[in-house]
């Protein structure tokens, strides 16, 4: 009875749900949406001193997204421990093909062990891949004013030119990071 739990959904499924959110946010009255923005309501909560950046009223706005955060976290414990599906990840051959010609091999887990292990992140270049790479994203969410999901998902629907400058952005730097700096970087 449950077994479509334990599959992926479809695009036609997913896709309506996540699109159905920013409707729903309107008729409640909210407007934003993302998870970049929790990180400042966090910061804002526990008063870390007089930063006037994070001195406003975050009961207002982020108790919902707080909220938001939580589910998301708790969605994906359920999806990954509860109904998580046995069988490999299902990969077009020809991103097997581009993978293998970067020296990745294991495709038996949900992320390539040759990247993700405690060894390879432990090691120095792991390290500098992490602390750079997750200061880049930090700083790259609150210097374009959210992260990816906030700007396509909330930012465009509600047709803010910054949004689609800021999507147009993700998508070149992501094409950037796949074809130019993980064929130098991955060992």
């Amino acid at each position: 009875m449950l077994d479509f739990l334990y599959q992926p959904w479809p695009w036609y499924v997913a896709g309506p749900i996540i699109g159905l959110t920013v409707p729903l946010l309107l008729l409640l009255g909210n407007k934003t949406f993302g998870i970049s923005e929790n990180l400042r309501h966090v910061c804002a909560s526990c008063n870390i001193g007089n930063v006037e950046f994070f001195n406003y009223d975050w009961k207002k706005n982020g108790a919902w997204n707080l909220t938001f955060l939580l589910g998301v976290i708790l969605g994906g414990l359920i999806g990954g421990f509860i109904f998580a599906n046995p069988e490999p990840i299902a990969l077009a051959a020809s991103t097997i093909d581009d993978l293998r010609a970067l020296g990745i091999s294991d495709f038996s887990g949900f992320v390539p062990s040759e990247i993700f292990t405690w060894d390879v992140l432990g090691s120095g270049a792991g390290l500098a891949i992490l602390v750079l790479g997750g200061f880049l994203v930090g700083f790259g969410a609150r210097y374009a004013g959210g992260c990816t999901s906030g700007h396509a998902i909330s930012g465009l629907s509600d047709l803010q030119l910054a949004s689609l400058i800021a999507v147009v952005g993700f998508f070149i730097g992501g094409l950037v990071m796949t074809h130019f700096i993980y064929p130098v970087i991955l060992p």
